[in-house]
């Protein structure tokens, strides 16, 4: 088999034949209990249309290779060999390979004109003083975050990156705010009755260093607010709906629809009032009064 048959095999299927099987599935991914490391509530996503898959906890993914690569505590070829000379039983009898999947994995391809080069863990000492001057927590953000190198316009550049549902990353660095095609929400599944809301990762990072208690509880990062509707799914499975919105028309706007909606949601944006948002508030960069969209008097309380 060649290397790029390989990293196509489903890494579904090779996790139920290791007797490894997701505690939740959704559709298009499922949420396993990480196989790299003893935990109780499922934080390790196998993203089925993409085969790849991402440990929230310890902020690393990949192929397939990496995968076996990590779990049998082996090289890139021994693990190329021990995944050409898998196979398994169905009915007892026939041997079948295991199913693959034409679609593309994140790799070199272009997407959004930016071209992926390298994904590593997070050091640059550039992007930890950005993270330092936005007041977030290194640890924090290792944890939830990569470096992400890539080239665009023909010159190469490196950001911030934290890891999408699509296997994308939406990408940050002192002078950059964007993404890695394709844009998607990112959730965060620890279990809880009630979810967290957030517009970006620097929002929830934020949240994090202020309270780390909310690590243990279940969030949606939108990465843009066009992607609220992928995230109705996730939120009407909760009791609860923490709302960690901007202090602009569009989180208000927002904070009200999901109200009109009928979720079962908390406005927690009184918080930080006077803010932007959670980051402002951080750093304690305060509104100017021409910027406060409404006055606090007035606000709409949900």
């Amino acid at each position: 088999m060649q290397a790029d048959d390989i990293k196509n095999i489903s890494i579904k299927n090779y996790l139920n034949k290791q007797g490894i099987y997701p505690a939740k599935e959704y559709s298009g991914y499922g949420m396993y209990r990480s196989p790299l490391r003893n935990e109780r509530t499922p934080s390790f996503k196998v993203d089925y249309n993409r085969n790849l898959w991402y440990d929230f906890g310890v902020g690393e993914g990949g192929s397939i290779i990496d995968l076996v690569m990590k779990i049998k505590q082996c090289n890139f070829i021994q693990a190329k060999v021990h995944l050409s000379n898998i196979s398994f039983m169905h009915n007892h009898q026939e041997t079948y390979p295991f199913s693959f999947h034409r679609n593309p994995v994140l790799n070199n391809d272009k997407a959004n004109g930016i071209t992926l080069i390298k994904v590593k863990s997070l050091e640059h000492p550039n992007l930890l003083e950005y993270l330092q001057s936005r007041k977030i927590d290194l640890t924090t953000a290792r944890e939830h975050c990569r470096e992400i190198h890539y080239q665009t316009g023909g010159r190469d550049y490196y950001a911030i990156g934290f890891a999408n549902n699509a296997g994308a990353y939406a990408l940050r660095n002192s002078r950059f705010k964007g993404c890695l095609a394709p844009n998607d929400i990112t959730t965060i599944e620890k279990g809880t009755e009630t979810i967290i809301l957030l517009e970006g990762f620097m929002d929830y990072l934020s949240l994090l260093t202020m309270q780390p208690q909310e690590a243990s509880v279940s969030a949606v990062v939108l990465n843009s607010v066009n992607n609220m509707e992928k995230a109705l799914r996730f939120l009407s499975g909760h009791s609860s709906v923490k709302l960690y919105l901007d202090h602009d028309d569009t989180g208000r706007s927002t904070a009200i629809k999901l109200h009109n909606l009928g979720l079962p949601v908390t406005n927690c944006a009184e918080f930080y009032a006077g803010y932007k948002d959670l980051n402002d508030f951080l750093c304690g960069k305060k509104q100017l009064p021409f910027q406060q969209i409404i006055p606090k008097s007035k606000r709409i309380r949900l």
